[in-house]
This record gives C-alpha cells, structure tokens and sequence, in this order.
C-alpha cells in the first residue's frame, strides 16, 4: 500500500493521470460533502472490485485515512489490484490542504 498527499494527488488529477479515485465512506458523508470521485462504500468495495478498472492506481478516500488503509490491504490480499494508494488523511486532509470550502461535520 502506498501513500498520496491530497495536494499531489489533486495535482495528478488535475495532469489527466490514470487515477481511480474511490471514496469509501458511507453515502451520507459521501452526500455531505465529496470531491466528485466515485463512491463504493466500504463494506461493498470488496464485491464491486470487478468494477474497478485495475489498469488505473486506485486511489482510496475516506474521512482520516484509517479505513482507506484497511480497505488497501483487503484490495491488495484479495485481489488481482497491486497499485492501490490510500490519500494520506483522507477528506479531513484534503480539506485543510486543496479545497477549505468543503462542508465536512
């Protein structure tokens, strides 16, 4: 599992690089705020994962980071997926660190 900075990770976004970037949390904090990434909650990540284009890196969002990392290693044991990222400090991070409008409570 390998880390992202949301900065860096914004900037790759920004380049058009082969990012899959998955939010991970519960559709309500999904709902409440988000980047525009795409949501496949957490407990549903692991029988959706053949949705998941794996010639992207995959690029796990959640609130701190703590569940991107758990969903990480899950990806990486189960899976065929060897290139999956967590953003360090999750949306609380991108927050403070790309985008100060966001609405997170």
């Amino acid at each position: 599992m390998k880390t992202i900075c949301p900065k860096e990770c914004k900037e790759r976004i920004a380049k058009g690089e082969n990012l899959e970037i998955i939010d991970i949390r519960e559709l309500y904090e999904y709902d409440q705020c988000n980047i525009g990434s795409r949501h496949i909650p957490m407990s549903e990540v692991i029988e959706k994962h053949e949705e998941i284009d794996s010639k992207n890196q995959i690029v796990l969002l959640c609130r701190s980071g703590r569940r991107a990392e758990a969903v990480a290693n899950l990806l990486e044991c189960e899976t065929s997926f060897h290139d999956v990222w967590i953003v360090e400090g999750g949306i609380i991070a991108w927050k403070e660190k790309v985008d100060p409008s966001l609405n997170i409570e």
